[in-house]
């Protein structure tokens, strides 16, 4: 299991920490591969983090390596989670899967159906209005 280093502000962080801490949901592959990627994050304030950088408020479009399907969505904290709107949970499963990588990351993550590969191939930001920024 390759262990890529996340890059990650403090509240990604200790999001991450605490599910991992208190989510009975996680399967024993995904369980390990967040530890060992939080073991390994190099923390940094927001306003150091790389543009490329998957956090809470991201526009992200990613690959299944497979099946060569693409994914296009906004990742938001859990309230303004609308699979409708294309916001999806920074909690559901690649959701949790995707914080801290950045473009062209190859992420691995137990989804319900098995153990999915994705390329991440796009990463933008929201600010609080709404507007893209690269």
């Amino acid at each position: 299991m390759e262990n890529t280093q996340l890059i990650i502000p403090q509240k990604e962080y200790d999001l991450l920490m605490n599910h991992l801490k208190l989510s009975s949901k996680l399967s024993d592959f995904n369980k390990k591969k967040l530890n060992n990627e939080l073991k390994t994050a190099k923390v940094v304030k927001r306003d150091d983090l790389p543009d490329d950088v998957i956090v809470i408020d991201s526009l992200v479009t990613i690959q299944d390596v497979k099946s060569g399907q693409e994914f296009s969505f906004h990742l938001v904290t859990p309230e303004e989670a609308n699979m409708k709107a294309h916001k999806l949970s920074v909690l559901a499963p690649i959701g949790i899967a995707l914080l801290g990588y950045s473009s062209d990351a190859l992420v691995d993550w137990e989804m319900p159906d098995g153990v999915k590969q994705f390329k991440v191939k796009k990463v933008s930001r929201c600010q609080n209005d709404n507007k893209v920024t690269t």
